[in-house]
């Protein structure tokens, strides 16, 4: 994990000025490290214990999609806000940096009961609020959220009632 930290670019005063941008992108550059995350994260009790992942957008869907594969459960997307055709659910929610929502298509949300939320990365836990709030919403459960890193000065973890799943831990 040592050369995970390593992969892992900040970017001071992006996208606004105080906030320093934690990017995970890299990472999928070098496949026997990202391999290896994926193969970690597919091991985790929470995806083995979820009937289907959900993944954030945009980064979350590069995790959470190779996780899908791996662990063989099913895989559906909380996209940003004129992304999803059909009929949705939808939540605003607050960033360190914003707003924004999150929508969810209806059909897919009602073919399972039980999910793992994936993301690139746990800041305040404002947009896997969101997300879990959806599922809840439509009385299904969250077993857990999976992240490849976690803010931990930030405390997002929290927030939820669910157990966080972090690969690395920054401050």
């Amino acid at each position: 994990m040592e050369k995970l930290e390593k992969l892992i670019s900040t970017y001071e005063n992006y996208p606004k000025a105080g906030v320093s941008f934690k990017d995970v992108i890299e990472i999928v550059q070098y496949p026997s490290i990202f391999r290896q995350l994926i193969l970690e994260m597919a091991k985790s009790k929470i995806i083995k214990e979820a009937e289907a992942i959900i993944s954030i957008d945009a980064r979350g869907f590069i995790f959470g999609s190779a996780v899908s594969m791996q662990a063989g459960k099913p895989m559906i997307v909380a996209r940003k806000p004129g992304k999803l055709p059909g009929e949705l659910v939808t939540k605003k929610y607050s960033l360190e940096y914003g707003e924004n929502s999150l929508s969810i298509q209806k059909k897919a949300l009602q073919k399972y009961n039980s999910f793992a939320i994936i993301d690139d990365l746990l800041a305040t836990g404002g947009t896997v609020n969101c997300v879990s709030e959806l599922i809840n919403n439509n009385n299904k459960k969250v077993v857990g959220l999976l992240v490849v890193v976690e803010l931990s000065k930030l405390n997002g973890r929290s927030r939820f009632n669910f157990p966080v799943d972090s690969t690395i831990f920054v401050q």
